[in-house]
């Protein structure tokens, strides 16, 4: 059997070379996208990270395991912030302990027992639910249809009923991240113990099954106690599955987490509701058409519209510039949307960890487009990064035709 193998390799930069068996470079590459691996001198590989992070553990053919550990550059407070915009709606994380703050998994487990200690303070949530079988005597209404199917014996009897129970989708949600909290890796005693007492408060609860989906739940003024809880639930249990070749998901053991689709979650909600003020609607992810045959078609990240009509166009880049111009391709590509778009001004939006540097015009030549590049620095506070995003809105709205 091959001993496992412990991989700590940061989100970004050069990578560090490992020597590696033909078992771990294959379940390396078995999940597109997670690590980039190139060959390096002695037989051994580069191992670089891919804007991912977080933990998990890789079985390899041979039986042994990799643990690969991937940090962010972000420190964990700010990634954190960014993290609770990522759900179906922004929660307000509790601030990091210090014995948490410098590694993702302990913290989110440990702000997931803060959170539902909070929550659970007010008492388990009950609602009705529908239950239909066959009793001994008459509970709620008779099941006409099925108990004229009955023969024999009209005992027992077919009815159906609404129970008040606290086995419904808001704790089934928190159940299976209570559980899913107690199992990463590298979550302290302490806090796996508080998240078990957690998740026993919830008796008759049903438990998840493996692969099942989650169940849906609105917000309501009955369940409103619980939101933050739930979105940072629904935050842990999507970071649970990986997919692997043939782009079938599998549960993994350990949390992961694609810093892009964080990033551009959280601009979307954020720069969304700062426009508003300035009478302009966000629309992310639209389809449209490239070409006249309408064959090509493009998503941009966020086309802006003010009265109905497209006024300009963004897209964002969790890309950490090294000099004051975007890559060309960037160039090209939001070139080509402000063009198929029939607008003149288009913003690259780029994440940054250092000090705050002014955006930046690109006119095109011979294209009456322009392309602004922006860069949001997020290490600053929560507070701090929001007037950056504020005043991005106001840059925008205020290049953008009336």
């Amino acid at each position: 059997m091959s001993a496992d193998l412990t991989l700590t390799v940061q989100e970004t930069g050069p990578g560090s070379a490992y020597e590696l068996t033909g078992d771990q470079v294959a379940a390396l590459v078995a999940v597109p996208d997670l690590v980039r691996l190139t060959p390096a001198p002695g037989g051994r590989w580069n191992v670089r990270g891919n804007q991912k992070v977080g933990l998990i553990r890789l079985p390899t053919r041979s039986g042994g395991a990799i643990h690969l550990r991937l940090r962010p550059k972000l420190g964990i407070r700010d990634l954190l912030f960014l993290l609770s915009y990522s759900s179906a709606g922004p929660w307000h994380p509790e601030p990091v302990t210090a014995a948490t703050a410098d590694d993702l998994l302990p913290a989110l487990a440990d702000l997931l027992a803060r959170t539902a200690r909070r929550t659970l303070e007010g008492g388990v949530l009950h609602g009705y639910q529908e239950v239909a079988e066959e009793l001994p005597l008459i509970r709620g209404r008779i099941r006409t249809t099925d108990q004229l199917r009955r023969t024999g014996l009209p005992l027992p009897i077919s009815v159906r009923y609404d129970d008040h129970t606290p086995d419904i989708p808001e704790n089934r949600i928190l159940l299976a991240a209570l559980n899913l909290a107690a199992h990463l890796p590298g979550v302290p005693d302490p806090t796996r113990l508080a998240l078990r007492h957690l998740a026993h408060r919830l008796h008759g609860v049903r438990h998840s099954h493996p692969g099942e989906p989650l169940p849906t739940w609105t917000q309501t003024r009955l369940n409103a106690r619980y939101t933050s809880a739930l979105r940072l639930a629904e935050l842990l249990l999507s970071g649970h599955s990986i997919r692997q070749e043939g782009n079938a998901p599998t549960p993994a053991d350990g949390f992961l987490l694609d810093l892009p689709k964080v990033f551009e979650r959280f601009l979307t909600v954020t720069l969304g509701e700062a426009l508003a003020h300035h009478g302009i609607r966000c629309a992310p992810q639209d389809v449209h058409r490239l070409d006249e045959a309408r064959r090509a078609t493009f998503r941009p990240d966020l086309v802006l519209y003010r009265g109905g009509r497209p006024i300009s166009v963004m897209d964002a880049k969790y890309t950490f510039l090294k000099g004051t111009s975007p890559p060309v391709e960037h160039l090209y590509q939001l070139l080509a949307y402000c063009t198929a778009l029939g607008i003149s001004h288009g913003h690259l939006v780029y994440a940054a960890t250092g000090r705050s540097t002014a955006p930046t015009d690109h006119v095109i030549r011979c294209s009456p487009v322009t392309i602004t590049a922006h860069a949001l620095n997020l290490n600053e506070p929560s507070a701090d990064l929001l007037a950056q995003i504020a005043a991005l809105a106001g840059r925008t709205a205020a290049a953008a035709p009336a």
